[in-house]
């Protein structure tokens, strides 16, 4: 079945504030994070930390992932760009977000934060990991409402048709919907991959990672399945995803930077998971009450 992308990116607009469907994504990653976040914490999960503090880890978190984002796109994606226009660093309106920016964002937070609760970074890496996938599924929803990263023509009866895709984009709306009634376009129906990657990063890592963590672990397990687990779909799904256009393949004729940047994830992943062997294992204790 061929389905033609007719979704509004604009969920509601009063006056000149537009909200969009991709900020409220990021809205719902942030609120299911906060929710399973507290019902962690209650049962215990990172010992001698209340609801308060982990509000405060979610905070800080929140800004390495905006910061760390914007700067890993502009860094990994458009560095020519940056340095014919250094403000569009700050234009965060106009979109470009890296996921591997975002995590490094993260990391320095949780880093900062254990650091002051005097916690071990990787007990709090362990405790963030199931939490991650939620709003990572949401964020590729709103990549496939907005109508970007799609993937590469399926050549099959089947597929999606982005009006903004290159082939598309000199035709008026309403050229693209009688052309796709006519059934002239079936031969430019894309790959979703942004749903694809919506399934695996989220909804697949969420349920194995909440699975995996309900019993305690030891320390690197849960953090070392979750970067093997987004290294390895990543690198996956870009196979049929169309590469960042300022870019296109960094070599073989395949390789993108979504791969090229998921490599470390997937060694990574495997190095904490073989060291999980030998390492502690975090019991729960009772959630401190705010102000002990």
């Amino acid at each position: 079945m061929i389905i033609l992308h007719q979704i509004d990116p604009i969920a509601l607009a009063l006056g000149p504030l537009q909200i969009h469907w991709y900020g409220i994504m990021y809205l719902l990653g942030f609120g299911v994070a906060w929710w399973l976040g507290r019902r962690r914490i209650r049962q215990g999960r990172l010992p001698g930390v209340d609801e308060q503090a982990f509000g405060d880890l979610l905070f800080y978190g929140m800004l390495g992932v905006v910061l760390g984002g914007r700067l890993g796109y502009v860094f990994f994606y458009a560095f020519d760009e940056l340095l014919g226009d250094p403000l569009m660093l700050v234009r965060i309106w106009e979109g470009g977000m890296s996921f591997h920016g975002g995590l490094l964002g993260v990391v320095a937070a949780a880093i900062w934060w254990a650091r002051r609760h005097q916690l071990h970074f990787f007990d709090v890496a362990d405790f963030i990991a199931p939490l991650v996938p939620a709003g990572l599924g949401f964020g590729r929803i709103g990549n496939y409402i907005g109508g970007e990263l799609w993937g590469k023509f399926t050549g099959a009866g089947w597929g999606v048709v982005f009006p903004g895709a290159p082939e598309l984009s000199r035709m008026s709306a309403e050229q693209v919907s009688q052309q796709f009634a006519a059934g002239a376009l079936d031969g430019f129906a894309r790959h979703p991959s942004q749903l694809y990657q919506a399934a695996l990063e989220g909804l697949v890592m969420f349920v194995v990672l909440w699975w995996f963590s309900r019993q305690p672990r030891p320390r690197y397990a849960v953090a070392g399945l979750f970067a093997l687990m987004y290294g390895g779909f990543r690198f996956l799904v870009e196979f049929v995803r169309v590469p960042d256009a300022q870019l296109g393949y960094l070599a073989f004729g395949w390789l993108t930077m979504g791969q090229l940047l998921s490599l470390p994830l997937i060694a990574i992943g495997l190095y904490w998971l073989w060291r999980s062997r030998r390492s502690p294992v975090l019991q729960p204790a009772p959630a401190a009450t705010p102000g002990a």
